[in-house]
């Protein structure tokens, strides 16, 4: 190449790097000014993993220092919350996350505005009640769900009931070692479960419900068990602290029988789970209080003198319930 080329060619080099220089640029300023949105999740406090429910309806505030409230959320049924910031908050911003709710001691955490899953652990207040000296502790026991259906196809013999954990711990990168969260970003584990119906039954209206744990941060990997069959299973994904999942299904036997059913639910701690299928009518609760046996109607918002209830209506309108005793109870 001639002398007198050289020069031109340094031009498109030069102009080349500059093009690529400004849209580095530009999309880190982009980057920069985007936004930040903190998602995370409301728990109750509890050494044990299976005892750590999701909390609703939590209100959760995000303060910068003495500051007035920057964006406000409520928890959904899985505990889940997600802030938007607005953009005079950037990234690395020193930010007081506050949580608030009647039935657990308030709690504000100091944090940082990033990209990392805020898990916030309340303690309930029931922990902390002192009862009047001559009120006994009053013991719940033997509780089932009757409910009716409308099938008369086969006849319900049973529910099958198994809860595992996906054990992990949040916040820790993935650095490209699978399994990772969806994103890439977390280090993640996977636990896998199955349920054989016994010869001659198959399951159907399996549910699957996280029922502790930060919820929201984790995915159904392999789905086995919606279209129900002889032996159902399902592997979860989660990259976050460790949760607790409940695999739960009607047991039918291909039989003329009885429409009511009865399910039980799960108990950890001082919170009852369990969950219904969408053809599910008229259910009720039955429960020995203080040895007396009691039936409990449960309507869209359940009202009991022992509990207080959530529940969430799925897609395929089953639902799911989570009950949190009320203090001077217990279950025996």
């Amino acid at each position: 190449m001639s002398d007198e080329k050289q020069p031109a060619w340094r031009l498109v080099i030069l102009v080349t790097l500059g093009v690529a220089l400004a849209v580095v640029l530009v999309a880190a300023l982009v980057q920069y000014e985007r936004p930040i949105s903190l998602r995370g999740a409301v728990i109750k406090q509890d050494t044990d993993p299976r005892k750590q429910s999701p909390i609703t309806d939590a209100d959760v505030d995000v303060r910068v220092g003495d500051g007035p409230v920057m964006a406000s959320a409520k928890s959904d049924f899985s505990g889940y919350f997600r802030l938007n910031l607005p953009r005079s908050i950037r990234r690395g911003r020193a930010i007081t996350l506050q949580f608030r709710h009647a039935d657990y001691v308030s709690l504000d955490m100091k944090e940082v505005a990033g990209n990392q899953l805020y898990i916030a652990h309340l303690q309930p207040l029931q922990h902390l009640i002192e009862l009047p000296p001559n009120r006994p502790i009053i013991a719940i026991s033997n509780v089932f769900v009757r409910y009716t259906t409308e099938t008369t196809t086969s006849v319900n013999v049973g529910t099958g009931v198994r809860t595992f954990e996906v054990v992990n711990k949040g916040n820790v990168r993935c650095d490209h070692r699978p399994p990772c969260s969806p994103d890439g970003r977390w280090k993640a584990a996977t636990a896998s479960v199955s349920l054989d119906a016994g010869p001659g039954n198959v399951y159907q209206d399996a549910r699957l419900l996280c029922i502790a744990g930060p919820c929201p941060f984790t995915k159904i990997e392999s789905d086995q068990f919606s279209l129900g069959g002889p032996v159902i299973s399902a592997s979860v994904l989660g990259w976050s602290d460790t949760t607790t999942f409940l695999l739960q299904a009607e047991v039918f036997r291909q039989e003329i029988g009885d429409t009511v059913r009865e399910s039980y639910p799960v108990i950890f701690g001082d919170s009852l789970n369990f969950t219904l299928p969408a053809s599910a009518e008229g259910p009720s609760f039955e429960a020995e209080v203080n040895g007396t046996n009691t039936v409990f109607p449960l309507g869209p918002s359940p009202i009991l003198s022992w509990a207080n209830c959530n529940v969430r209506v799925g897609r395929d309108q089953s639902k799911f319930y989570r009950c949190e005793l009320k203090p001077g109870y217990r279950f025996r």
